[in-house]
């Protein structure tokens, strides 16, 4: 009697979960469809808002247009692409540099009062990114950065350090510190220890911070926005408004460029998902 009992709630539960992971992937999914049905769309993606799930005549017309720069909101997107994956690029290679020296700093060499440099940074998520756009505009006007795809490159290193750190110096406590004495003993600089010790064990946490930073610097706007101001340097995100500011914007041609620009993310995310899964494995074990 107890058996069946707990056979029946233990069924209960895995209908339940299954229910919520259902329901939660069709409610993230649906904005995605949303897209592909209005960049499928033949007739400047109107289908959308007449109730159809599916156009009569799918077409890849807004793609081609797209890749092939065909309608002039998008005659520098290859240009533009650039633009962001340099950014999102620099960005993710930075902060997992700064990151991984800092925390390798703070909780491998023993520096006095590290808990107070390492969780100090984190004050600046108390503070609305928004709010700290003029003074990063007035600071890199001081810097001779203004209109330059570095200055984006440093707005986001800036904010995505910190968690880096964070996360970093956490996966490093699984990592037995004996390892760094040992190497030392065998006549090892700190640099060594760095190099050969420490960044192959912290390769999955590495990968999850980069595709973090990765993340924050592709889906940014504001500061590309406000910092960046001529056609050359634009990028993608900024391209993408510029279709609300347009009377003569097709929805179908903005859709294709928002999904088209969801490749090199994605792309990355499954090169990486390999060192991410042994990160989630190495941190259940040792749990």
């Amino acid at each position: 009697m107890l058996r069946s009992g707990s056979r029946l709630r233990r069924g209960l539960v895995e209908a339940a979960s299954l229910i919520l992971v259902v329901a939660l992937l069709i409610w993230s999914l649906t904005p995605v469809y949303n897209m592909l049905l209005i960049a499928l769309d033949p007739d400047e993606g109107d289908i959308e808002f007449e109730g159809i799930l599916w156009p009569p005549n799918p077409s890849l017309h807004s793609f081609h247009a797209v890749v092939t720069q065909g309608y002039w909101l998008v005659e520098d997107f290859w240009r533009q692409l650039a633009n962001s994956s340099f950014i999102g690029l620099m960005t993710m290679f930075l902060t997992v540099l700064i990151g991984s020296l800092a925390s390798f700093a703070l909780g491998r060499m023993r520096v006095s009062g590290s808990w107070l440099l390492a969780n100090a940074p984190l004050v600046t998520y108390a503070v609305p990114a928004s709010f700290l756009v003029i003074p990063f505009v007035r600071l890199m006007a001081s810097y001779g950065l203004s209109n330059s795809l570095w200055a984006i490159v440093a707005a986001n290193v800036t904010f995505a350090t910190p968690y880096a750190i964070l996360i970093l110096r956490q996966y490093a406590r699984l990592i037995p510190i004996e390892l760094d004495e040992a190497a030392r003993i065998d006549g090892a600089s700190s640099g060594q220890v760095y190099q050969r010790v420490y960044v192959p064990l912290m390769a999955p946490a590495l990968a999850a911070v980069g595709t973090f930073a990765l993340l924050l610097a592709w889906n940014e706007y504001l500061y590309q926005y406000v910092l960046l101001s001529s056609t050359r340097n634009m990028t993608v995100a900024v391209a993408i408004a510029q279709f609300f500011n347009s009377d003569e914007a097709p929805w179908n041609y903005m859709m294709a460029t928002a999904i088209i620009y969801s490749v090199p993310p994605i792309v990355i995310f499954y090169a990486l998902r390999r060192y991410l899964a042994a990160g989630l494995t190495r941190g259940a074990l040792k749990g």
